[in-house]
């Protein structure tokens, strides 16, 4: 689908490229905020051409050429928030999906069409992932190893290896350059969920596909479901002929919100990771946790492990939203065990390192006193409030 906007890559800074990616036409339509279309069908007078313009999308999956086809096929605003992640994250395309699960299933079913089915995963990763392979609830079936042992996990039919950096709800991280270079030719999709392309972008790494749950940091106000891949052209040809077929579109409200989110990502993220080095700092230096876990890349998650029961934190929190999910301006806290990673056999979980008490925080926007009373009440009987650190400006 031509928006009429040029994708060329460009120079600019990420910080430039949140706020006008996606947007470089509007000024010449007369526009300053990007439009909404929510059109399902578009009209055609000419039946044989668009006979053959479906015929080349069937062909290729290819963008159709000129004005939009049907709502199933693409969007020209979801469209604009595809250009805008492609190049935040630095590939020549990336597709959208209706959530970050749908977009993972698009992957797996354009692999295991072309026999590919067998994949090599590195754990932990978000508790729905691993059950999507563990159950084989697609036809494939997978292979757990360590970041070491993927070369080694390979086989002819292998058709994927999928690895997650900071890992959910560890954060621990992967050297992606070389897991990449393990890979040979099998593509290695990286889920950025955690980092987003303001901390690293995979693709600069070796990674051939990169996923993000649109719904968490991308999007940032806990109001959109999505999900979308960056990828190389070829690959998302695939992948928008698998979306046309199962139907997993992206409405158009949600690319909107999405692109919008965009344009404060950069800051977001940042005024975000400094809450969060500055918390992961100070729960470090409590007597009441046991162990603080953070990436050395920065971020906004932070998990931690308590002496005590993690279940009473999550009952104790007052401004802190005790919720599923993650990336949102205000702090969600969540126990992984008992929710997003339940769907994992209990072994596997704690063989990953998510333990019965480790508590999952994604830190908002909120200002860090407020947070640390919070959590601190939270913790049960108070210990000494640690002095203000230089965390933040470390991490």
């Amino acid at each position: 689908m031509d928006n009429g906007m040029d994708t060329r890559r460009t120079t600019r800074a990420l910080a430039t490229e949140a706020v006008h990616a996606g947007r470089d036409d509007l000024a010449g339509l007369g526009l300053h905020a990007p439009p909404i279309d929510l059109s399902t069908t578009y009209p055609s007078y000419d039946s044989r051409a668009e006979a053959a313009r479906i015929d080349a999308f069937a062909t290729t999956g290819a963008e159709p050429d000129g004005p939009p086809v049907y709502g199933r096929l693409g969007n020209p605003t979801v469209a604009r928030f595809e250009t805008a992640l492609a190049r935040l994250e630095g590939t020549e395309s990336a597709v959208a999906f209706a959530s970050g699960m749908a977009a993972h299933s698009a992957v797996l079913l354009v692999r295991g069409s072309m026999g590919l089915r067998h994949v090599v995963a590195v754990r932990p990763l978000y508790g729905c992932s691993d059950h999507l392979l563990t159950a084989g609830l697609l036809g494939s079936e997978v292979t757990w190893t360590d970041p070491a042992g993927v070369a080694d996990a390979l086989r002819p039919d292998t058709g994927l290896v999928l690895v997650e950096s900071p890992a959910n709800p560890t954060l621990a991280e992967i050297d992606l350059r070389a897991v990449a270079h393990a890979c040979g030719s099998v593509p290695l999709l990286v889920d950025n969920t955690f980092a987003t392309p303001v901390l690293q972008r995979p693709a600069e790494q070796g990674a051939r596909l990169v996923l993000h749950s649109a719904t968490k940091y991308l999007g940032g106000h806990g109001d959109v479901l999505a999900g979308v891949v960056a990828c190389d052209e070829e690959f998302a040809g695939k992948l928008r002929q698998v979306r046309f077929a199962t139907g997993g579109v992206l409405h158009p409200l949600a690319g909107y919100l999405l692109l919008r989110g965009l344009s404060t990502l950069p800051v977001r993220v940042r005024a975000a990771s400094a809450n969060a080095a500055e918390l992961a700092a100070r729960l470090a230096a409590d007597p009441r946790v046991s162990r603080v876990h953070y990436p050395r890349i920065g971020g906004a998650m932070v998990a931690f492990e308590v002496h005590g029961d993690p279940h009473a934190v999550i009952a104790g929190v007052r401004l802190i939203t005790p919720a599923v999910s993650l990336g949102s301006v205000d702090s969600l806290i969540q126990h992984p065990a008992s929710i997003s990673h339940r769907i994992v056999d209990a072994d596997d979980r704690r063989d990953a390192g998510v333990s019965d008490r480790l508590l999952r925080l994604s830190v908002g926007l909120e200002d860090i006193e407020d947070l640390w009373t919070d959590l601190d009440q939270a913790l049960g009987t108070p210990a000494r409030r640690p002095a203000r650190t230089e965390a933040a400006a470390r991490g």
